[in-house]
């Protein structure tokens, strides 16, 4: 049950009705979760500034994005972001199937994938920590140093949007995930 009413456009506070407008056009509607990030100026400016810096210097492809953002989401329990990103997900040309396999842990359909949803989800359980064989394994499937320092930072985004939902109880507006059923 939610904390916090969703604010719309129209109820938004004025410091963060640009946001919520922009985030509207880009989702094509205010999601709840936004709506309720609304509430608190420095909450939407957080979220925005993670995300916007992504956007503008990030390097990996929406399909690994999406894949970083369904492994935290399953590994925090964030049903919110499991349904969100599984529907961003199949835009960025995973397959419902792979969303799956994905949230579970089981993505040998893609090793170099794999490898670098291994950091992440390590990363996400363990509070930050990666083993050292973790990271080697993702280096060696191909990763860089770079790229697998950029992952902290979808990291963090998708963190931050996860505890989010869990600490105000974001209701779902979007079509649930697919339940996951033990291959």
């Amino acid at each position: 049950m939610p904390r916090i009413p969703v604010h719309t456009i129209d109820s938004a506070p004025d410091e963060t009705t640009a946001t919520l407008q922009a985030l509207a056009k880009r989702t094509g509607k205010v999601l709840n979760i936004h709506g309720e990030m609304a509430h608190s100026p420095v909450v939407m400016a957080a979220y925005s500034g993670i995300a916007d810096a992504i956007a503008q210097h990030g390097s990996f492809d929406a399909r690994t994005r999406e894949a970083i953002a369904l492994a935290v989401g399953a590994v925090d329990s964030c049903d919110y972001c499991q349904s969100a990103h599984t529907l961003s997900a199949t835009r960025a040309g995973l397959k419902e199937e792979q969303t799956i396999a994905i949230r579970r842990g089981d993505d040998d359909f893609d090793n170099k994938l794999a490898a670098l949803l291994n950091v992440v989800r390590e990363a996400t359980r363990d509070v930050g920590n990666v083993d050292d064989t973790t990271w080697k394994i993702a280096l060696d499937a191909g990763w860089t140093e770079h790229e697998l320092t950029e992952a902290f930072a979808h990291l963090a985004v998708n963190l931050f949007t996860n505890y989010f939902n869990h600490y105000v109880g974001t209701e779902l507006d979007v079509p649930a995930a697919p339940e996951l059923i033990a291959p």
